[in-house]
């Protein structure tokens, strides 16, 4: 385990806050899939069906670096 649950659990929780009005408690009470429910109805369904091509995944592993 690499115990980056903390600071990838707080950006989750910040986001949640942005797109679902989440209080703290109500992010701390859902599931993981009442979470990605909600983050679903996000995704443009022709963009989630293309998936992530390298350039943007690179762009994402930048600003979201795993710790390593």
């Amino acid at each position: 385990m690499s115990g980056a649950f903390g600071p990838g659990a707080v950006r989750l929780a910040g986001l949640m806050a942005r797109l679902a009005g989440w209080r703290p408690g109500e992010f701390w009470a859902a599931t993981p899939a009442e979470a990605a429910a909600v983050l679903a109805g996000w995704v443009d369904d022709d963009a989630a069906a293309a998936g992530v091509d390298r350039d943007a995944l690179a762009a994402m592993m930048e600003v979201f670096p795993d710790g390593r």
